[in-house]
């Protein structure tokens, strides 16, 4: 009887484990599945064709350069590599500037041959419309080729502007940057506040004052991170703007110093568990030839807890680069490249948190936000690694 009890818990083990692991993995390449779609996506908003006159040279145009067109910030064709003829951009909308409605008729069906008309007129124009209005046969004008969306658009790209029309701009580096920058500032922040407590519990404090503070510090890691956004909107946010004379509080630096409350639990756990594996022989030893306290600390405890210290800072930068409420709530999201930590940025993960909702399914933006959650996939991915790595070379 005790023999098959063994073996049933062993096999609900046995599942168990499985189903989660093939959870995991279904996850990965759902992940991967619909962000795969993305290099196969015209850049132009489907539906819509882009039309230009005969004469035009330009064979192509980037989504940068058609934003900056419809835009007003190109004005003639010469800038990128075209006639010197002023730029005329048209939507369907601009129609009724050239038409009367009687021209256009009662249900708008001459709608076609006016667009082929006045493509078919003026030698600068760049048309936007839908492709139902395109006429298949006699068409005054010439339709620049659809393109897909390149991974050297994605991953080179320095502009983020999901929603831009004809042509939406998805580029990874301002917000990768945003994320980076964030991070890196938590763990400036973090790493020397957790580290003096972990060596103050882990060596220095007496049991009374261990257990008191370490419930306290393991209640932060259980406070949720909306939380945190509030107390950063509300105190941090404004301390930052004040102090440093900024035009808005909600900057990198903010972030930052958000994230760093929300790691130092992590930070400080793991760090004192490490320095607490330090075999109570190798500290006497280092006592009994007459090294003081502080002195054992810095020679004989953190270089043999090194990788457990190494692995606490990994692990909180894996907690800051995966938040996503609290930044988003006090990093002003801007999807600029930063110059400083006293700028407005935005961070793959609030990105993903506050488009995902808007996205169409399937659509170019939604697969952009996927491919979004590949890239802090593989950036976590390679965190855990080192945290392996680091530990599995512990100093003796």
């Amino acid at each position: 009887m005790r023999k098959f009890f063994e073996k049933l818990v062993e096999g609900g083990l046995l599942i168990s484990g499985s189903v989660s692991s093939l959870t995991i993995l279904l996850i990965v390449v759902f992940l991967f599945k619909e962000a795969g779609g993305l290099f196969n996506t015209p850049s132009t908003e489907e539906g819509y064709v882009l039309a230009v006159h005969n004469t035009n040279e330009v064979a192509k145009l980037s989504p940068e350069q058609l934003m900056d067109i419809f835009d007003g910030n190109i004005t003639n064709w010469k800038e990128i590599g075209g006639n010197d003829v002023e730029i005329l951009p048209f939507r369907l909308s601009d129609l009724t500037n050239y038409y009367s409605e009687e021209e256009l008729g009662s249900e708008f069906q001459y709608v076609p041959q006016k667009i082929s008309e006045l493509i078919g007129k003026e030698p600068g124009i760049i048309a936007f419309f839908p492709e139902q209005y395109l006429l298949q046969e006699h068409f005054q004008g010439k339709v620049l080729p659809t393109q897909n969306i390149t991974p050297s658009e994605f991953f080179g790209g320095t502009k983020w502007y999901p929603t831009a029309t004809p042509a939406p701009i998805f580029g990874l580096i301002p917000l990768l940057l945003g994320t980076l920058l964030v991070s890196i500032g938590a763990i400036v922040l973090s790493l020397p506040f957790g580290l003096a407590v972990a060596i103050y519990m882990a060596e220095i404090a007496n049991h009374r004052m261990r257990d008191f503070l370490k419930p306290i510090i393991e209640l932060l890691a259980g406070i949720p991170s909306v939380v945190y956004g509030f107390f950063g909107l509300v105190v941090i946010v404004p301390l930052i703007q004040k102090t440093f004379d900024l035009p808005v509080g909600e900057t990198a630096f903010a972030g930052s110093v958000v994230l760093a409350i929300m790691a130092l639990p992590t930070i400080i756990t793991v760090a004192e568990d490490a320095m607490r594996t330090t075999p109570r022989a190798m500290k006497e030893a280092s006592l009994a030839l007459g090294a003081t306290q502080w002195q054992t600390i810095y020679k004989v405890i953190i270089p043999y807890s090194i990788s457990g210290i190494t692995s606490a800072v990994v692990l909180g930068i894996g907690r800051a680069i995966g938040e996503t409420m609290a930044v988003l709530m006090v990093t002003g999201n801007a999807a600029v490249i930063p110059t400083s930590f006293f700028e407005p940025v935005r961070t793959i993960p609030a990105t993903i948190a506050a488009e995902l909702g808007e996205a169409p399914a399937g659509g170019a933006h939604y697969e952009a936000l996927f491919l979004l959650g590949v890239v802090l996939f593989l950036i976590t991915l390679l965190l855990s690694i080192s945290v392996e790595y680091i530990s599995s070379k512990r100093k003796i």
